[in-house]
């Protein structure tokens, strides 16, 4: 397998300082920083670790309740949810008093809203359920300031005008002081009409007093209730806002939360066709990593003294025109990684499990950070680190982000990329009394490949504490009354006779080759950004507002071969499909001068040019190397230096988009239009 330095040290390089041998956590060692331009940041290292229990939420108590469900006549909304401000305890406190702080967030709710949002779970049309479910979305968010530092110079809501807003509007009269933070749910996984879809030039502010140019172009204009089909398989999907230049900003203010569909197969019930552990033996957690100050507030770096800022601004030679960003920012950074790691809310939270099988429905909703993860038995009960810890204790993987797999896959590692959902089966039989914690070998860096005793020194936080994430205390007697029926043996029987598994593959589908490239803004901020491979064997670069160069055929099938130019892996996500991963190939290429990129306000960045595209030896990754993909998936691990081949289906027309789910390089033109015509 090729990892990022192999990949940089056998590159074709250039002196230019663009982006595809410079990553700036490999330049220096990486420290972090407990001081920024608000002073000190909470310590990880003396916050508690697994005290506060972790919230499933997969609890009864934890769902939106379904307003067709109270026995009256059938209402549309199923949901009337806002999104609005809070405060909610995160398990953070004061090391010098041990009280516990509170920390000011945005979430989901009804009568209340939280991060995360509550979870929906809705049956599929073939488990009986309703042909779609109808949900309002109310945007409250009009307290004149976003919780986080807004780089204004990005391609964002607030920002379009001339040829980049479609509708004409000069968004630029517009602020989040006067106006509000604009939103726009995308819920990510499902099969939605394109105006439904949570496209980021959908938006809309507190009232719907502004909105995205694209409503302009739907039949009836805007609403801001929205009708998610479920005509589709059981599946793990989830929702998050997804506006244009803020959508890292939103998500990590709490805007996100679970969606699960049932079918008559994976039913979330205990008696299930399928012996799959339910509630509670279900458990659903979102991982996140986050930064704050000592305090309690969440903490987001983007000026001079910032975590990062030196990285990315400074190391890269960025010039930050003073009066675009006064003191130095605020400014976009390349990627975020947080020295808090989160789980449903709750930092290093635990559950108190039985001995016995176990669903987790684990959702990566980090920023950039690749999770992988594992399962040790502590040294002892208590234990609050990997010190004296066993072995990885194997477990299966039954299913990715939108169902069930072909058959159950055996592992003690998974690699978990940003946006994607894993089903995992885990045994704590023969466990009583023990602590078992999920431990994260992925780095504190970008991602290229390498995990664990492969990682160098800089690629880790000092005194890292990211290593572990939560822990399972097996404390609780056995039920007897519910049977632990799970068994891979039979779950792979059914598996087969009901066709679980990713979309087969048309012999006959279209190749499309897209890539994936990183550059230079105008103000010489890294840059990645999506684009095509031609026919002469160059690659070309774009920009989110330019030309349209994914049109697939309404109903047709394509190869999607996914060229990485870049020393980092992405997650690639599309919306509305999933797909089938069919494979990955090394490649070689020629780096060459740069060429010029047209930004959204009409100035240039750059980019290296790349020709001589040429594929190599296939790269075999499987189970034993942490990568479990025989599902129906709609991420996507892209590893630099390979191409990597997906098959889908586009069954619905419209206006769509494909992107890296790094939300800071969605942020900064790392996205582009999928036009379904």
């Amino acid at each position: 397998m090729i990892t990022r330095r192999r990949f940089l040290q056998g590159s074709t390089l250039t002196t230019l300082g663009l982006a595809l041998p410079f990553n700036p956590f490999l330049q220096r060692a990486h420290a972090i920083a407990y001081l920024s331009n608000v002073g000190p940041l909470s310590d990880p290292a003396l916050q508690p670790k697994f005290i506060d229990l972790a919230p499933n939420a997969l609890d009864p108590g934890f769902l939106f309740k379904d307003l067709n469900d109270n026995g009256g006549p059938a209402q549309q909304p199923n949901f009337s949810l806002r999104a609005r401000e809070t405060v909610q305890e995160t398990g953070l406190i004061n090391p010098k008093n041990g009280k516990r702080l509170k920390t000011k967030v945005w979430g989901y709710g009804a009568d209340t809203v939280s991060w995360p949002g509550q979870t929906f779970q809705v049956k599929s049309v073939s488990a009986g359920g309703a042909p779609e479910t109808v949900v309002r979305w109310e945007n409250e968010l009009n307290g004149g300031q976003h919780l986080l530092p807004v780089d204004t110079s990005l391609h964002w809501c607030y920002s379009l005008h001339g040829a980049g807003s479609a509708n004409g509007v000069d968004y630029r009269q517009f602020n989040i002081k006067k106006n509000g933070v604009p939103i726009i749910t995308h819920l990510h996984g499902g099969k939605s009409d394109f105006q439904f879809d949570g496209n980021p030039e959908f938006f809309f502010s507190p009232d719907g007093n502004v909105k995205g140019p694209q409503w302009d172009f739907v039949p009836g204009g805007f609403t801001n209730t929205f009708r998610y089909d479920n005509n589709v398989r059981a599946g793990n999907l989830w929702y998050h806002d997804h506006a244009l230049g803020i959508t890292r900003l939103n998500v990590y203010a709490g805007l996100a939360g679970f969606y699960f569909v049932r079918d008559e197969y994976d039913t979330g019930q205990a008696n299930n066709l399928l012996g799959l552990p339910a509630f509670p033996y279900e458990l659903a957690y979102a991982i996140q990593d986050r930064m704050f100050t000592e305090k309690g507030d969440l903490f987001y770096p983007a000026f001079p003294g910032d975590p990062f800022y030196d990285d990315f601004i400074t190391g890269e030679g960025a010039i930050l025109p003073p009066d675009l960003f006064p003191g130095g920012g605020p400014t976009a950074l390349a990627e975020f990684f947080g020295d808090h790691m989160v789980v449903n809310g709750k930092i290093w939270p635990k559950t108190n499990v039985e001995p016995r099988h176990y669903r987790l429905r684990l959702l990566n909703g980090c920023d950039s950070r690749f999770v992988a993860i594992r399962f040790r038995v502590a040294a002892s009960p208590g234990a609050t680190d990997l010190n004296g810890a066993s072995a990885p204790l194997p477990f299966y993987v039954i299913g990715s982000d939108q169902g069930l797999a072909s058959s159950a896959s055996m592992t003690d590692t998974l690699v978990i990329e940003p946006g994607g959902r894993y089903d995992v089966i885990v045994d704590f039989s023969g466990l009583e009394d023990a602590r078992i914690i999920m431990e994260n070998i992925g780095g504190d860096a970008p991602f290229g490949g390498d995990l664990g005793e492969d990682l160098a020194p800089e690629d880790l936080f000092p005194d890292r504490q990211t290593d572990r994430i939560m822990a399972f205390d097996v404390v609780l007697p056995f039920n007897n009354a519910i049977a632990d029926s799970f068994d891979p043996v039979t779950f792979d029987g059914w598996a087969a006779d009901l066709g679980f598994g990713p979309p087969p593959v048309n012999p006959g589908a279209t190749i499309r080759r897209v890539a994936l490239f990183e550059g230079l803004d105008e103000f010489g901020r890294l840059q990645p950004l999506l684009g095509i491979v031609d026919q002469d064997s160059t690659a070309t670069a774009f920009t989110w507002f330019q030309p349209t160069t994914e049109v697939p055929a309404l109903s047709s099938t394509e190869v999607w071969e996914i060229y990485n130019f870049t020393g980092d892996a992405h997650p690639i996500h599309l919306h509305l499909v999933n797909f089938n991963i069919l494979g990955r190939n090394e490649i070689s290429f020629t780096e060459g001068a740069p060429v010029p990129v047209l930004q959204h306000n009409g100035t240039l960045g750059q980019v290296a040019g790349i020709s001589g595209v040429t594929e190599g030896g296939a790269v075999g990754l499987g189970p034993t190397d942490g990568y479990v993909e025989n599902a129906p998936k709609d991420m996507v691990t892209a590893l630099p230096g390979q191409v990597t081949r997906i098959s889908a289906t586009f069954e619905k027309p419209g206006r769509y988009v494909w992107h890296c789910h790094i939300l800071s390089h969605e942020d900064h033109e790392m996205m582009r239009v999928m036009q379904v015509s």
